[in-house]
């Protein structure tokens, strides 16, 4: 499976939200500037991560979106599955197309894939990431004196 630039986007504009969120809610606009996004784009991302409850919308002058949970309970698979789908790295196949060596590979192969893949996305959680890109962040702007 090769993600989309539905999922990339948002998992980047999810990260930049977390690590600037400050309790207030954040526009799009904002969010879509520091990355360089487009902002009808983000609109549609941020609809399917809202209906997901993994972020919160919130109205007025003052408007934006802010994460609905902590950013340490929300896991790196559910905001893919949210813009992306179940992950599958092989399409089931049908009843009628049984086939021996199809279904070794699926069995010994695709499904552990899948596992795999489905478990390190578990792991992950979007406060790891706002903490790595934090950490990455301190160190391009470490200054140095002479």
């Amino acid at each position: 499976m090769k993600l989309s630039t539905k999922g990339r986007y948002g998992l980047r504009a999810l990260v930049d939200l977390a690590a600037n969120e400050t309790g207030e809610a954040i526009s799009l606009a904002q969010t879509a500037q520091r990355q360089k996004l487009s902002l009808n784009y983000l609109e549609q991302v941020f609809g399917m991560l809202r209906r997901a409850g993994i972020v919160i919308g919130v109205k007025g002058s003052n408007g934006g979106f802010r994460l609905a949970r902590d950013m340490d309970d929300i896991t790196v698979k559910e905001i893919l599955e949210a813009l992306e789908g179940k992950f599958s790295i092989a399409e089931e196949a049908g009843e009628d197309g049984r086939d021996p060596v199809q279904e070794a590979l699926r069995d010994l192969l695709w499904d552990e894939i899948d596992r795999r893949v489905n478990q390190f996305l578990e792991e992950k959680t979007l406060g790891s990431l706002v903490r790595e890109y934090r950490s990455n962040l301190e160190k391009s702007t470490i200054m140095y004196y002479i």
